[in-house]
């Protein structure tokens, strides 16, 4: 059995949103797979699904970004799953838009929801990153994230979105590395564990400069939603 995570931010005000293309790809995996009714569970949205002859349980945290290993670490630990058969989508500011990584392994490189499943999982579990940056000069990161694509970039976003979901298949049926040298972007590293590499510590670090000055501000609603 294979658990198959999206992440995202429950609610209507955050349909949408760059910060939710995880909930789009696994939708997507879903339509697809299944036929089965979304139930409530592990404090998330569920549907079981049937890809290339494996089962695996499709999970849709409701916790709010910051809070996802809740809910991912109660699905892995009732299904006695290991690290291995736990794949998580999410977005990643830090790559042009419409870029796919896949990886088998690493730090949270500035996503809040990764950060808290590696705090209570740690890094080894593969991860599925969706590009959806730059974020432009003089932008906050948080408010970029919590923005939506503008015309453009949706129409580009919605072949993304199938593309990330035949890799999702492809991660169930020929496993990480397989994904690695199909999907992940020319030129880039696909080295095991490279998501610190070039501007990716910078870019954390500036997410966090920049999420500071604004924490005060936000409700611990808003705050758990990046």
């Amino acid at each position: 059995m294979k658990l198959v995570v999206g992440l995202g931010n429950p609610g209507r005000k955050y349909e949408g949103t760059r910060h939710n293309i995880g909930f789009e790809v696994v939708r997507e995996v879903a339509r697809r797979s299944t036929h089965g009714k979304v139930k409530t569970a592990f404090e998330g949205e569920t549907v079981e699904a049937n890809i290339a002859g494996e089962k695996c349980l499709i999970l849709c945290p409701s916790t709010f970004m910051n809070r996802s290993g809740q809910s991912v670490q109660k699905a892995r630990d009732f299904f006695k799953l290991e690290n291995d058969a736990l794949l998580v989508v999410c977005d990643d500011f830090s790559i042009p838009v419409g870029t796919l990584r896949m990886r088998p392994k690493g730090s949270a490189g500035g996503q809040n929801g990764l950060r808290d499943i590696i705090n209570r999982l740690g890094q080894e579990f593969s991860r599925l990153r969706v590009g959806i940056g730059p974020v432009p000069d003089r932008w906050n990161p948080a408010d970029f994230v919590l923005g939506k694509f503008n015309k453009a970039e949706s129409q580009e976003m919605e072949h993304v979105v199938v593309r990330a979901a035949d890799a999702v298949a492809d991660w169930v049926q020929s496993g990480t590395q397989f994904c690695m040298n199909k999907y992940n972007a020319p030129g880039k590293d696909n080295a095991a564990g490279n998501e610190n590499a070039g501007g990716k510590k910078e870019t954390g670090k500036a997410n966090k400069k920049a999420s500071s000055k604004t924490t005060g501000k936000q409700t611990e609603a808003e705050d758990n939603t990046t």
